[in-house]
């Protein structure tokens, strides 16, 4: 069972190893300048040896004045090629690493908002920016560290054909104690890895924590939890720093061994090679040159063991970063090769089911609806009647499980993603701004550049230009985070002007009135009118007074459709929409007393 567990866990390294170095790829030149870098500095710690012996032996003890001028002149020559070489490994090695960050990140970021709003609706926020920030940048290390761990290990070879070289017996002594390093690097690579991963897990989950606490401060506040909040931090807080704790105490067990391994080395050869020189079988020279070679041997080796740490780190980096790149599971959205650029005619739902993963009913259930253009058609019901996910299926950003939805005389997956929602204008309950200007909100997602004039326009036909023209910089105004800058009638004429501005032959509105108070609301309503005029309109309604126009409403109740047709004919024939009109008309008379 522990062999085949060791067997996984290196099948698993080289994987990942090859997936991560494949970025560095892409960086051959760069990459190429570090390698000979390293090829320079490796075999310096071999000359360094060989200089003590001929300093101590030539300079020190035979008093030889041109030795001591060529080991001066050969420990400056070395030491600066050492200084230049190892300049051009760091430079280029980590240079390189952070172009794979930003190459890395571009690619994550790219998968991520290609994936469906189902894979949203299941992941955190704070997860999702963990892998994208920390795990990232965790893999930058794995490059570096390899190039760091080759020059080591070649460094290695050198001072053990050298110590070889000097004294075999000797080399035997001091190099008896190998098995254990390895030993060291086996075992403690599995156990740094295994805690890596499950840091990287804490880190992540602090960061939803964190994100979820600082979107929702408005909540948090009304409810005054701020200590309940705090209190739910430090528990993930407190599991972190014990995660990143133990990682600590095995990255230094692992270091301290390793010095241990190191000078029980020492002490041998110093034994051994004290009773040569006092027997006169060895020179001082070639004993210190030996002694030297072996501190430079386990410091290139502690190195190792170090960039084995930062590797197999990366290694736990990348595990949860390829997950999401490489999953087979996380199939990104496609559509198909028509382009929709041809007058809305018709919408028809057919016989369409929808149940969301995990639930124990359908959401909509066979539903068969037809919109024909030109039309204002309302939907009403309770919650929980499945209007808005009716709504969503139409831009696709869910799939039914069976049937279909027809619009102009082709299934929505026959269109191309792009030209299926750019045909649409969604204005929903909850009014996002990003945090630019004004004007770079009306006119987000455009494809051309739009004119001042356009823009102003369509905030005017929102009825938004009053309030822009008081805001310190008017159009330029930046609008903060989720517009928070503004209220949230300004915020929704805002998203109403960018569907004005966007002109789609179909629209749909998902409530887009329901959290405004009743002089926002009439605004709002006067700008969606003028945003309906002469569209094909879906409007979802929580307020039955907003509808009361439509050609046609639908009244939904949990997911079937159980009645379609006008205000007063509604009125006389469906009880569910008689008592919600009721209900609501008994609501306003109370309010208006």
């Amino acid at each position: 069972m522990k062999d085949e567990k060791k067997k996984l866990f290196f099948q698993e390294s080289k994987v990942l190893l090859r997936r991560s170095l494949g970025y560095f790829w892409g960086f051959k030149k760069r990459l190429a300048l570090a390698v000979v870098g390293m090829l320079v500095v490796a075999p310096c710690g071999a000359a360094t040896a060989w200089l003590v012996k001929l300093a101590v032996d030539d300079v020190l003890i035979r008093k030889d004045v041109t030795a001591l001028k060529l080991v001066t002149f050969l420990i400056f020559a070395l030491m600066s090629l050492k200084g230049i070489f190892r300049f051009i490994q760091t430079y280029y090695m980590n240079s390189t690493g952070l172009m794979v960050v930003e190459s890395l990140r571009n690619d994550l970021y790219e998968r991520l908002i290609h994936l469906p709003l189902r894979f949203f609706n299941e992941n955190q926020v704070g997860m999702l920016m963990s892998r994208m920030l920390n795990d990232v940048a965790l893999i930058r290390q794995s490059m570096p560290s390899i190039v760091m761990f080759v020059r080591e290990f070649f460094t290695v070879i050198a001072l053990i054909g050298y110590v070889i070289y000097l004294d075999r017996i000797l080399a035997f002594w001091g190099l008896i104690v190998l098995p254990i390093v390895m030993w060291v690097f086996a075992t403690f690579s599995r156990k740094l890895r295994k805690i890596g991963r499950k840091t990287q897990v804490n880190v992540s989950d602090v960061s939803v924590v964190l994100q979820e606490g600082l979107s929702g401060i408005r909540v948090i506040k009304a409810f005054a939890s701020e200590a309940f909040e705090v209190a739910k931090f430090k528990t993930e807080n407190a599991k972190y720093l014990k995660s990143a704790v133990k990682q600590i105490r095995i990255s230094e067990q692992s270091s301290r061994v390793m010095e241990i391994v190191g000078a029980l080395a020492a002490g041998l050869v110093l034994w051994y090679g004290g009773m040569r020189v006092i027997e006169g079988g060895l020179t001082p020279g070639a004993l210190l040159s030996f002694l030297t070679a072996l501190a430079m041997l386990y410091e290139p080796i502690k190195r190792m063991n170090s960039a084995n740490m930062d590797i197999q780190a990366a290694l736990a980096g990348a595990e949860r970063v390829f997950e999401i790149l490489d999953s087979p599971h996380l199939v990104a959205e496609s559509g198909g090769a028509v382009e929709l650029d041809e007058p809305f005619q018709a919408l028809v739902f057919e016989g369409v089911l929808f149940k969301y993963p995990g639930a124990v009913r359908p959401s909509l259930d066979r539903i068969d609806l037809r919109v024909q253009a030109g039309e204002r058609v309302a939907i009403v019901g309770p919650s929980g009647a499945g209007k808005t996910t009716l709504v969503n299926l139409i831009p696709r950003f869910f799939e039914p499980q069976e049937g279909r939805i027809v619009l102009n005389g082709r299934p929505v997956a026959e269109y191309s993603l792009r030209s299926l929602r750019r045909s649409m204008g969604i204005v929903s309950q909850e009014a996002f701004l990003f945090n630019a200007s004004v004007s770079e909100n009306i006119a987000y997602g455009m494809t051309r550049n739009c004119a001042r004039e356009e823009v102003e326009a369509a905030a005017n036909a929102a009825f938004a230009r009053e309030f822009i023209n008081d805001l310190p910089e008017g159009f330029a105004t930046l609008v903060g985070e989720r517009g928070v800058k503004l209220s949230g009638g300004q915020k929704q004429r805002l998203t109403i002007a960018r569907a004005i501005l966007n002109n789609p032959p179909l629209l749909i509105l998902d409530e887009a009135t329901s959290a405004l108070d009743t002089e926002s609301e009439r605004i709002v309503q006067l700008a969606l009118d003028n945003l309906m005029k002469g569209r094909t309109s879906i409007v979802i309604a929580h307020r039955l007074s907003t509808v009361l126009s439509a050609d046609r409403i639908v009244v939904m109740e949990g997911g079937r459709v159980l009645d379609q047709g006008r205000h007063e004919e509604l009125l006389g024939r469906c009880d569910l929409y008689a008592r919600l009109y009721h209900m609501q008309f008994s609501e306003d008379m109370d309010s208006a007393d």
